[in-house]
């Protein structure tokens, strides 16, 4: 049986707190007079990705909250299918301030030759239409591709893991842009390697993901690679394929790094990236368990759910990160300049574990562990 030593856990999950007060002078986050015509809103996305709609949706309760909007009641869209979301929100919500436009929506399906047809396309309008006054930018491909001197329309970047090593900011307090305001948490990464050492202390760590910027980024490996030197631990690596449309070859490239990976290591990192997902997922959790391997849940609480050993997440889920957002698109509206809001959005993390997962791996796990835990599941669920 493995043993957990006993470790503080409480110092590193409360070692941050929820700041989500912006800094922009004197710029109210409330609406302050009736406008000449409301704000036009538009959106874009690399692709589907359910996180997104959780931040879309809890930007715009932020929003409502403020008073930018009439309080909604959304119907539940149980897919969380963005696209539909947004839909929804353009022909529902009531605002005398805002517009979420109808035809404002742009997605590139995660496929490169229809990322630069949209990034040109949505590039262009805004540049010579004159009929969008703000985008939300939506993860990580979209947050590069319009942080740049292409256009000047206020963009909100939102839900990226990485916006400094993906290039879509400067540094951590300039994104380099006066019209970029990017909304990330930098400890969010370290923190979740950090404890996840600190529970198993592995000295082979398996991590897959798509060799690439985004790729890199999406996975947090120049936080791994990092915290590699400092804790003592090797990386072994495995090249998968994400952000391409073909969905199958992405799923047996995870699938076939993972098979890889159990073999030679002694943990394994599974990183946010197209290929795990609800499909694969199942999959993965059965071949860590019959290689005895603990594993970590980059992505949250679902996939802990259908059987990884554990996870480190915001522990209110996206609605602080949401406010945060809003409070600061409402500066934007009231005359602030998006490059000088504060960009650091630094949240309180949850410890979630499968009980089933450390009780098929033969994990012991003490008493300090459970109680540092906030949430344990004690079956492994198969994907709806």
């Amino acid at each position: 049986m493995k043993k957990i030593q006993r470790i503080s856990i409480w110092l590193v999950l409360c070692c941050t707190v929820l700041t989500a007060i912006a800094n922009a002078g004197d710029f109210s986050s409330r609406p302050q007079s009736q406008p000449d015509q409301r704000w036009r809103i538009a959106y874009y996305q690399g692709g589907d990705y359910k996180s997104y709609y959780d931040y879309l949706y809890a930007t715009a309760k932020g929003l409502s909250q403020l008073g930018w909007i009439e309080p909604f009641y959304l119907p539940d869209f149980p897919e969380k299918d963005s696209k539909k979301l947004w839909q929804w929100l353009s022909h529902n919500i009531n605002s005398q301030y805002l517009e979420f436009v109808a035809d404002g929506y742009y997605s590139a399906g995660w496929n490169d030759i229809a990322r630069k047809k949209t990034r040109k396309s949505l590039t262009g309008r805004l540049n010579k239409s004159n009929d969008i006054d703000m985008v939300f930018a939506m993860g990580t491909w979209a947050g590069q591709d319009l942080a740049n001197n292409l256009h000047r329309a206020p963009t909100i970047v939102i839900s990226t893991s990485d916006p400094l090593h993906s290039g879509i900011i400067k540094s951590q307090n300039d994104p380099g842009y006066d019209h970029i305001f990017a909304s990330y948490d930098p400890h969010l990464l370290s923190q979740q390697i950090q404890v996840f050492h600190q529970l198993i202390e592995f000295k082979k760590l398996g991590v897959f993901y798509e060799n690439t910027v985004s790729g890199r980024s999406y996975a947090g490996m120049d936080f791994i690679e990092q915290a590699s030197a400092e804790l003592d631990y090797e990386i072994v690596p495995c090249y998968t394929q994400s952000d391409i449309a073909d969905q199958q070859r992405v799923d047996q490239s995870v699938i076939e790094c993972f098979d890889k990976l159990a073999e030679k290591v002694d943990a394994l990192f599974v990183s946010t990236q197209g290929g795990v997902n609800a499909e694969t997922i199942p999959k993965l959790v059965k071949t860590a368990n019959r290689f005895d391997i603990p594993t970590f849940a980059q992505n949250g609480e679902l996939q802990v759910r259908y059987g990884l050993l554990m996870s480190l997440i915001p522990r209110s889920g996206a609605g602080p990160e949401g406010m945060f957002v809003a409070e600061n698109v409402g500066q934007i509206i009231n005359g602030a300049k998006p490059r000088n809001l504060k960009q650091h959005f630094e949240g309180a993390f949850s410890m979630i574990m499968n009980m089933k997962t450390a009780e098929k791996i033969g994990l012991y796990v003490n008493a300090d562990l459970l109680a540092a835990a906030d949430k344990l599941y004690w079956q492994i669920e198969l994907p709806q």
